[in-house]
């Protein structure tokens, strides 16, 4: 049976009180433009009173939904949730900080309605400082090279999704979420839209260094094994330069009498080969830790309110 609702918009939103009013002003007026739609807004544990703004938004439009989080469980888990509840037949999800304009929606949906299952807003130029950009700019070269799927590179989380990109996402149930490769390794047709970038509106990005390179080592490690094949290249090459060094060692021993010195040297390299070793352990053990993670089977969220 077709859903009634036509559109429906989430935005995972994590202490946003200064962003999200003007962010419902803005879009609800794009929206009423395009047909039936309800927004979803799914608090992510805010400590600030981005839920209580969410219910006063549903008091005086029952077309804004609400999920608030028993605590917070990570940008992409919001994003779940949200799919989880959405009843559109076409699902918008953007950020709740501005710096994906709503007034792009149109553009998108015009080149959705080609037939297309994804179609994603692409950055026409980053308005951010410097190091954000040098950052987000590595971020997606790591994963485009080492993910194993093909993402667009400075795609925004502003993207129109078919019902049927949705249901498959939904059956997608491992804890180790991340978005983004999940929708490129389902595959269907793609396709993308240059979009404006604003700077943020208020308030500073959840994003901050180590946070973005903690992100692009989960993209990676969740859908490749690219990390546990360099334990074996790594090995492969320490123990090659190992058995040169040694040959050249033995060689001006017995040829020109000359003993091996250096004290230093020696424990410089036991560092060296530990140091290595540790990162190899680490590498495994953040794999056996997924795998423990799934085998758990705990939920991926837990709502402690919800409004619809």
């Amino acid at each position: 049976m077709q859903s009634e609702i036509i559109f429906s918009v989430v935005i995972p939103v994590y202490n946003e009180e200064e962003n999200i009013a003007e962010l419902y002003r803005r879009l609800a007026a794009v929206m009423e433009k395009l047909g039936s739609y309800e927004i979803i807004f799914v608090d992510d544990g805010s400590k600030d009173r981005s839920w209580e703004l969410i219910k006063e938004f549903h008091k005086k439009d029952p077309r804004i939904r609400g999920i608030s989080f028993s605590r917070n469980f990570g940008h992409h888990i919001a994003i779940t949730a949200g799919l989880d509840h959405a009843k559109g037949e076409a699902v918008i999800l953007m950020d709740g900080d501005l710096q994906d304009p709503p007034e792009e929606i149109p553009r998108l949906y015009e080149k959705f309605t080609e037939g297309y299952d994804i179609v994603y807003g692409i950055r026409k130029e980053r308005k951010d400082k410097i190091t954000k950009k040098i950052t987000s700019f590595i971020f997606w070269y790591i994963l485009r090279r080492f993910s194993g799927v093909d993402m667009p590179r400075s795609q925004t989380m502003l993207r129109i999704l078919s019902r049927r990109m949705v249901n498959v996402l939904k059956d997608m149930r491992e804890y180790a979420r991340f978005i983004h490769g999940m929708m490129a390794w389902a595959g269907f047709d793609v396709a993308s839209v240059e979009v404006e970038h604003s700077q943020r509106l208020k308030g500073k990005s959840k994003y901050n260094i180590p946070r973005m390179f903690k992100l692009a080592f989960h993209g990676v490690t969740s859908f490749s094994t690219v990390p546990l094949k360099l334990a074996i290249y790594i090995g492969l090459i320490s123990s090659f330069i190992s058995l040169i060094v040694g040959l050249y060692f033995i060689y001006r021993k017995l040829f020109y009498n000359i003993p091996v010195l250096g004290y230093a040297s020696i424990i410089v390299s036991l560092f060296f080969i530990g140091g290595i070793q540790l990162l190899m352990l680490g590498i495994f053990g953040e794999y056996l830790g997924r795998t423990y993670q799934e085998v758990q089977r705990r939920p991926l969220y837990i709502l402690k309110e919800y409004i619809f």
